[in-house]
This record gives structure tokens, sequence and C-alpha cells, in this order.
């Protein structure tokens, strides 16, 4: 089994989403714990617990990685919205501890207007104040590298870097690399010269041993745009050239690697495009 596979719907129960991926030909598989939109989450029950376990355990995935929620906004100014990510966030590193999922991924964060420079001083003080106030999750948090799109922070490798250093815990940081995110952002690995560049680049600024995850997605929109749109690999802005750097570079063989793009009626679309990742390697 590879380290390829999709976002997972948990409708019905978390207990579900180890089955649906295994069904869609998953290797690993990414979940939200909770309601994607709304700021409290259900309490998970022991039992709940209990069977999410062994479900896992059961479906032979080599991981399960969690998203949080896409309300939460650490850089937010002091006030309400920073309040409710702060507790947000944390009721996602407890539930996390909890089910034994050791990776969260999350976008950083929108200054609305503060600057960049503030926002990335908010995220890193909330992780400092996470860190200290959440002893039961001992795992990683894993930066996504961002589009750019409105006042969001982390479309540049210096943007994650600077939350790495800014923090009193460098330690508990990964990186989640989003393909269409980081095209958008104006990181072009679709030549080899290009891919190249784009990696010594990361491992200059970042360091490539701190890249955890891979969001696999296409781009509707074309490189530089600062536009978040995902499409089915092979049939956006990004193509197939790219994907096969990544699917035979032997540095991410065991990296898990997340589809996140449009899922179709029935989901059908993941097996297509696992196929079509599956089908590039040499």
């Amino acid at each position: 089994m590879d380290y390829l596979g999709a976002h997972m719907s948990i409708a019905g129960g978390l207990h579900n989403a180890p089955d649906r991926g295994v069904k869609a030909g998953c290797g690993v598989i990414q979940v939200f714990t909770q309601n994607s939109n709304q700021w409290r989450g259900k309490a998970i029950s022991d039992p709940d617990v209990a069977l999410f376990k062994e479900k896992l355990k059961e479906s032979g995935l080599h991981e399960i990685i969690s998203h949080d929620i896409y309300l939460i906004n650490l850089a937010a100014a002091p006030g309400e919205v920073r309040d409710k990510s702060l507790a947000g966030f944390q009721e996602e590193m407890e539930r996390c501890a909890r089910l034994g999922i050791g990776k969260i991924v999350m976008h950083p964060g929108a200054h609305n207007g503060d600057g960049e420079e503030t926002g990335l001083r908010r995220i890193v003080e909330a992780f400092d104040h996470l860190f200290e106030n959440t002893p039961a999750y001992t795992g990683m948090i894993l930066l996504e590298t961002t589009a750019g799109q409105g006042t969001n922070v982390g479309y540049t490798f210096e943007h994650l870097r600077a939350i790495i250093d800014g923090s009193a815990h460098p330690g508990r940081f990964g990186i989640c690399y989003d393909t269409c995110h980081t095209f958008a952002a104006g990181y072009d690995i679709t030549s080899e010269a290009g891919y190249k560049a784009v990696w010594e680049e990361f491992d200059r600024i970042i360091g490539i041993d701190r890249l955890q995850c891979f969001h696999i997605n296409d781009s509707k929109k074309g490189l530089n745009c600062r536009v978040d749109r995902h499409e089915h690999i092979g049939q956006g802005a990004i193509g197939l050239s790219a994907f096969r750097f990544i699917m035979n570079d032997p540095r991410f063989v065991k990296i898990p690697k997340i589809l996140e793009t449009p899922k179709g009626d029935n989901d059908e679309m993941d097996g297509v495009n696992l196929k079509t990742l599956r089908d590039l390697v040499e």
C-alpha cells in the first residue's frame, strides 16, 4: 500500500472514514474531526474513540491526518474571532490527542488588513499559548502553504519559516505542501528545472525534513494567480508533469499525498485521480 489518499467524509461518525478510505483505494486519509463549518464540535464519547481506533487499525491505513475547521483564524486581531479560534483549535488538539491522530494540518490565517508581520506574530503567539495549555496533544502542527488569496499569510516559504522561528516550540511544526496553493502563489514546479529550483528553495528556507504531507491538487487558475481553486489531476493549469516529478521523487515516497480534488457525484473521482497519479510512477 502506498502513501496516496484523499480527504474522507465523517458522515455518520468518525469511525466511517477509514472504511471509506479503503473503499476508495487510499493508503492514507485526511479528515475533519468535526463539522468544518461550526465553531463547536459534538463531544466524542469514549465508545466513539474506541470504535474509531478499532476501525483505523483494521483498515491497514499508514496514517490518518486531521485538518482544522475553516473558521479558525489564528492571525485575527484580539476579539471574538481570535477567542473562538483559540478555543476551536485547542478543542481540535484535545480531540486528536484522544483519537491518536498525531498531525493537524492548518491554514495559518488572514491578517485582515493589519499587515503580514502582525498576522504572523499573532499566529506565533497563538501557538505558544496553545502548546502550553494543551499538554495532552504531543503531535505536530502542519502549516499549510497557501495561495495568498485576500490577506492570507503563508503563501511564501519565508512566512512559514517566520512562524517556526518565532515559536518557543519550533520542533512542533511541519509543513503541508499544497500543490495548487503554491502554484497559485507563484512556485512553478511544472518543468524539471522549476521543480528542482523550488525544492532547493524549500530546503534552504524551511528544510526538506519538515515536509510531512502533500495536498495533491491541480489548479483551475494559472501560475501566480493568488486564487485557491482545486482541479482534477492533469486537468488544470499545473498539468501532469509536476505530479510525475512528485510521484517519482525518492525523497517523497513515504510522505502522505492527499487529494482534495472535487469528489464527483458518488465520490468516484477519488478513484479516478488516484489512478492518474499511480499511473505516473515510472
